[in-house]
């Protein structure tokens, strides 16, 4: 004789218990898996820094086995110094802070200003990524020397802004900028003017300023945020916005037609000419104008964290890039991931679109950096326009991106050896 049927409500509630316990498992799950990935990330970190410190100089500098442009020491030394801040320490790494803290030293003469031999491939980036380490150094070694050389490299920096003192005037495209140039930038009495202004270089240095403690009120950052503010698809004045090219995010430079790497997108309706928004002009930009001293609920701000949440991506650089630019989209795919990854830790945006749904965007773009990491512990970017394909580059940029995930993901986790 069969058993009689259990009642609907009996039914009911183990269902509910067996749900229960089914939640309860996934909880579980969902709460290790932050670790197993934040211990992924230990190892993948750990393994980038090894790669970098023995391919340390004796003399304590990084120098490209890819590109002569990039032997002279300073260009690669403070971005890689900075990551290896960023990783997890270790005697090697330590030991690879002091040489290279060392070496960035030796530029500071004995009138306290940089004295190079020849003149630095990019003094800008150079001059500002050496301020912002030797910032972070003051931290756990305040001495009178690490201070002299901040300073000097400030002061350096300084002398490349695109300002009055260099004979530029607020009407021009790149006033308050920095750039490429290899000297300090004078405005040229007739003829076309040189391309001196680029929104990348004018982040590196308004961050190394305001890293410094120079406050937000400061001319130069004054200025700054006048050539940021021309690099933004961005109107304050809502009823003057032109909606076909105001999207609230950012482009390379107002003060150049050709370095716009995602092309001319038309002209509106006042008649200027307006260029594409991209992704790591937008993360620059966004950043930019925090360290310009802008508030994160200023509508500039705003605007430009929209378009990060609703366009962001781990596999491509994103925006909308002319066919001809195409080619070279993600030739900077690990400096987007750098910089995007900044600026949305700035922002305190845990979250973004992806297809639709709201999604915490460190453990995506985590998982997507470890999965493009090589056995040695290298990146490599195959495209070369941005010189990316020089894995000293894309692995400094990648490895800060994934200690930035890291930090996200479990903040208790972040760690800094001490040179």
């Amino acid at each position: 004789m069969s058993e009689p049927p259990l009642p609907r409500k009996v039914l009911a509630a183990a269902a509910l218990v067996a749900g229960g316990l089914f939640c309860v498992f996934v909880a579980a799950a969902c709460e290790r898996h932050p670790v197993d990935r934040a211990d992924r990330i230990e190892r993948a970190l750990d393994g980038a820094t090894r790669y970098l410190a023995v391919r340390q100089s004796e003399d304590g500098a990084w120098r490209s086995e890819t590109y002569g442009a990039l032997t002279d020491g300073v260009t690669l030394t403070p971005p890689i110094l900075k990551t290896l801040w960023l990783s997890p320490p270790s005697p090697e790494t330590r030991a690879a802070c002091a040489r290279a803290a060392g070496y960035l030293r030796g530029f500071v003469a004995g009138d306290g200003t940089i004295s190079p031999q020849t003149p630095l491939d990019y003094p800008v980036y150079s001059a500002a990524m050496a301020a912002i380490v030797f910032n972070r150094l003051l931290i756990d070694e305040p001495s009178d020397a690490n201070r002299r050389a901040r300073d000097a490299w400030l002061h350096y920096l300084r002398d490349y802004q695109v300002t009055d003192r260099l004979g530029w005037n607020r009407l021009d495209a790149g006033y308050g900028g920095w750039g490429y140039a290899v000297r300090p930038p004078q405005k040229p009495e007739t003829g076309r003017l040189p391309f001196v202004a680029d929104l990348s270089s004018t982040l590196f240095a308004v961050g190394a300023l305001r890293l410094s403690g120079v406050p937000a009120d400061d001319p130069a950052l004054r200025a700054a945020l006048q050539f940021v503010e021309r690099c933004q698809n961005f109107s304050l004045d809502a009823a003057g916005r032109d909606a076909g090219f105001d999207d609230g995010g950012f482009f390379f430079t107002a003060a150049n037609r050709a370095q716009n790497k995602a092309g001319v997108s038309g002209t509106d309706r006042n008649g200027v000419i307006r260029y594409h928004s991209y992704g790591g002009a937008t993360a620059d930009g966004v950043r930019a104008l925090i360290r310009c001293g802008l508030a994160p609920d200023h509508p500039r701000v705003l605007a430009a964290q929209d378009w990060l949440q609703r366009n962001f991506s781990t596999r491509t650089n994103p925006g909308v890039f002319e066919p001809v630019l195409a080619a070279d989209r993600d030739a900077a795919l690990n400096y987007w991931c750098w910089s995007v990854s900044h600026a949305l830790r700035l922002l305190s945006v845990t979250t973004v679109n992806r297809d639709g749904l709201e999604v915490a965007w460190a453990p995506w773009l985590a998982d997507d950096l470890m999965s493009r990491q090589l056995p040695d512990g290298s990146w490599k970017n195959p495209h070369s326009f941005m010189k990316e394909d020089d894995p000293l580059i894309a692995t400094t940029l990648a490895a800060a991106a994934l200690a930035n995930c890291r930090e996200v993901i479990l903040p208790s986790r972040m760690s800094a050896p001490s040179p």
